[in-house]
Formats: C-alpha cells, structure tokens, sequence
C-alpha cells in the first residue's frame, strides 16, 4: 500500500528532482533523441543552478513522495493572464503505471486554480507516450511546435486542457 503526499518543492530537494531525472531522462528520450542531444538538454535543465533559476522566476515545483521516497515531480509557472505552463512531469520509471503522474497533474491543476488559472498548456514530444497519458487527463493537441534548444530542435505538440472547476462555477452558493 503506497502511503504518498505532495511537498512544494525548494533550492534544497534538488538533490531529490535530480536523482528522479536520473532515473528517467535517458529511458524516456533515448528512442526519441540523440545521445548528445539528452546529454545537451539535462545539462542546460537539470544541473543545480539551472535549477535555482528556474526556482528563482517563478516556476513551482512539487515533489511526490511515496513511502518517503521521492517518486515523481511536477513543476508549473504562469504564462499570461489565466495561462498556465506544466513544464515538467517525471516519475520514475519503477512508480510508471500507478496513477502517480495523474496525481501530480491534479496535484498543478488544484494549485493553478487557486491561482485563477483557466487552462494548463504543455509540451510534448511528438513521439513521447506520455501524450496518451496526457490526453487521458483531458488535454487536447492543440498545435505542433519544433523549439530550438542550443543546437537542437524539440519537435513537439503544445496540449492544452481548461481546468475551471465548472462544478464549482455551478454551485448554488456562489
């Protein structure tokens, strides 16, 4: 029985966001990208002071512990008016299949809304199979993008799902 919460990250669990990268950066992109090119993009994204930045601008991060050990991540920040971005999403590759990526997007979904955010975009790899996950949580393929990454090109789909709380919108007592 998995016992889990939810923790706002800080500049002191990246050790944590760090060991989760190591485990699934390189399964999730090696059929997807070059070697050098994974290599290029955990540098520029994941070493500690990318991270601080990243924590430093604005972007939320949240750790999903189970049993007390760091399984997945999430991070968010603002993009304009009641737009929000899911930067990131990884779980460990063992913790896969669990739910546990659902719970960390309801987890950014719940916090964006108290925010006054209306709708959640992301970017996915075209041949990421996170999208079907993605598109099981209700986000919809929106447009396709390829985003220069030093000498590299991601070539993605930008997915977005509106999370007003409609029952809430509903309520009698609002």
């Amino acid at each position: 029985m998995h016992q889990f919460n939810i923790i706002i990250a800080t500049p002191a669990d990246i050790p944590a966001i760090q060991e989760i990268i190591a485990e699934t950066w390189e399964p999730t992109y090696r059929n997807i990208l070059s070697p050098a090119q994974i290599q290029y993009m955990h540098h520029e994204i994941y070493r500690t002071e990318a991270l601080e930045k990243q924590m430093a601008e604005g972007q939320r991060f949240f750790i999903l512990n189970s049993n007390h050990v760091p399984v997945g991540f999430a991070s968010y920040s603002p993009v304009a008016g009641a737009v929000y971005k899911l930067n990131k999403l990884y779980v460990k590759p063992v913790y896969q299949g669990q739910g546990f990526g659902r719970l960390l997007i309801a987890h950014v979904e719940q916090d964006v809304r108290r925010r006054s955010g209306e709708y959640l975009i992301l970017n996915v790899n075209r041949h990421n199979q996170a999208r079907q996950m993605y598109e099981r949580a209700g986000f919809k393929v929106i447009s396709e993008e390829d985003i220069p990454i030093g000498p590299y090109w991601m070539n993605d789909y930008l997915m977005q799902k509106t999370i007003t709380d409609m029952e809430a919108a509903a309520s009698p007592n609002n």
